[in-house]
């Protein structure tokens, strides 16, 4: 079934990204009719598209025609796609420059290819990753550290009566032994989802953050489901949680407006989640070097766009890349806690 739900994921956002750019834009083909008038509006025809409504003046009526279009819309973007991804990879700088400056129609706009690779990222990750291994390696690992630490707690026990008999100071052992003793219980309460056991009283946070981290230390395997199965769709999120970020980078600037930022973040996002692909597909593929060196591409992505797109210096580029990588980490921590505040492990 994850592959029938990876292959949904991928259609859904190739369909929300062609709905996000519904105009034709690429050059028509003669169709099975020869239309005078609009089949849609009933205006004369001049050209290949109806020139008020937009509509292509000949259509197709035949199953392969159907299945072509239905390609067409998921896959091609009305062949922007082919100008914009090469540029996104290497040039992404000057790609949000010239798309914030008025070159609409050779680029897909970033919130429609924000669309179709945020889907494809989770498809793939439903695909390749299947997300159902991780909450049981972690009860394990938790599991092998707790009775290392016990073992540790009977050595050292075993050490301090040793010492006591003898008349030698026990104060370091006895911290020692009360550190293990914290450590042990906070473990164990981790495991059993009690939060008072964990260090952390419930009676101190707020009803609907401590309701979730709760349910989220009881049930980890759900918490995993829920966050693989509902982050899509608050990915959007991440778009105007980041936008602040980098406007502190240019605080009070004047030349730059949020606009810019929020085109220079999505296109950004739209790379990451590519990169994100590829990883998982050389994972997959057995080439695990490969898909590591991917992961030392995005400050070297995040430089040249910060550089291209707001004109900047080496030095200027790299500090805010700095802060930047900083400033992601922080995000993806923010969007995290968002989805564990709004309910979705209900």
């Amino acid at each position: 079934m994850g592959e029938f739900e990876a292959i949904g994921d991928a259609v859904t956002g190739g369909m929300l990204g062609r709905a996000v750019e519904p105009e034709a834009g690429e050059p028509g083909t003669d169709g099975h009719t020869h239309e005078r008038d609009c089949l849609n509006c009933g205006a004369l025809l001049i050209g290949d598209f109806c020139h008020d409504c937009g509509q292509h003046a000949h259509i197709h009526r035949t199953l392969t025609a159907f299945f072509h279009d239905l390609l067409h819309g998921v896959l091609h973007f009305e062949g922007k796609i082919w100008n914009t991804l090469p540029m996104l990879a290497w040039r992404p700088g000057e790609l949000t420059r010239r798309y914030i400056d008025g070159e609409r129609a050779r680029f897909v706009s970033p919130i429609a290819l924000f669309l179709f690779s945020v889907f494809l990222m989770f498809a793939a990750v439903s695909l390749f990753a299947g997300g159902g291994d991780l909450p049981g390696q972690a009860k394990q690992g938790i599991q092998e550290e707790l009775r290392a630490d016990q073992r540790k707690l009977a050595k050292l026990e075993v050490k301090r009566t040793v010492a006591e008999r003898a008349g030698q100071p026990t104060a370091k052992l006895d911290a020692r032994i009360g550190e293990l003793k914290d450590e042990i219980k906070a473990m164990e309460g981790v495991r059993a989802g009690n939060l008072n056991d964990m260090g952390v009283p419930s009676t101190k946070i707020p009803g609907w953050i401590g309701n979730s981290v709760s349910r989220a230390a009881k049930n980890p395997e759900l918490v995993a489901f829920k966050l693989k199965t509902n982050a899509y769709k608050f990915s959007w999120l991440i778009i105007p949680l980041s936008v602040p970020f980098v406007w502190m980078l240019f605080p009070f600037s004047r030349r730059f407006r949020l606009y810019d930022h929020t085109v220079f973040v999505t296109y950004s996002l739209c790379f990451m989640s590519l990169l994100v692909i590829a990883g998982l597909a050389f994972g997959a593929a057995g080439m695990t070097g490969m898909a590591g060196l991917l992961w030392l591409l995005p400050p070297f992505h995040m430089y040249r766009q910060l550089k291209g797109a707001y004109s900047l210096g080496r030095a200027g580029a790299l500090w805010r890349t700095a802060l930047l990588t900083i400033f992601a980490m922080i995000v993806m921590g923010l969007f995290s806690a968002v989805l564990v505040g709004v309910g979705s492990f209900d």
